[in-house]
């Protein structure tokens, strides 16, 4: 079984369809047998689930990740747990173990404006201007 991790400095990255890397473990037997930090070459989005295909990925453990690519890791037969956070190795050891805690709704926040708290999802704000390429409905 192979796991990917979004990752970013030992930790698990939170935006799916940036992440510039992916962590990936190799198991055997319930346990991890080797891992290696591997480069998303700039692919974003829906090209990143194609990245994952090729490395034969069987689970993603991310942050935040939108619906499209939910769709595509689906369609890929790639097992997502989303909205997980802290260190990547850490979260691996619980997957196996079957303790990780995941969110089922996870969902992309920075597409929806209900956050509560005055939280402004990351740099890109909400309102009724457009967030970056996508636009805030």
């Amino acid at each position: 079984m192979k796991i990917a991790v979004t990752y970013e400095n030992e930790e698990i990255f939170q935006h799916f369809g940036h992440t510039a890397q992916f962590k990936v473990y190799e198991v055997e037997n319930g346990e991890i047998v080797s891992s290696q930090v591997v480069d998303t070459n700039g692919s974003g989005h829906g090209a990143l689930a194609g990245v994952l295909t090729a490395l034969n990925a069987d689970v993603l453990i991310c942050g935040g990740i939108g619906g499209g690519a939910q769709m595509a890791l689906a369609q890929a037969g790639i097992k997502l747990f989303g909205g997980v956070t802290g260190d990547a190795d850490t979260a691996v050891a619980d997957f196996l173990e079957g303790k990780l805690e995941f969110n089922p709704n996870v969902q992309c926040n920075h597409h929806d404006h209900h956050h509560g708290e005055g939280h402004t999802c990351g740099e890109q704000g909400c309102g009724s201007h457009q967030c970056g390429s996508h636009s805030c409905h």
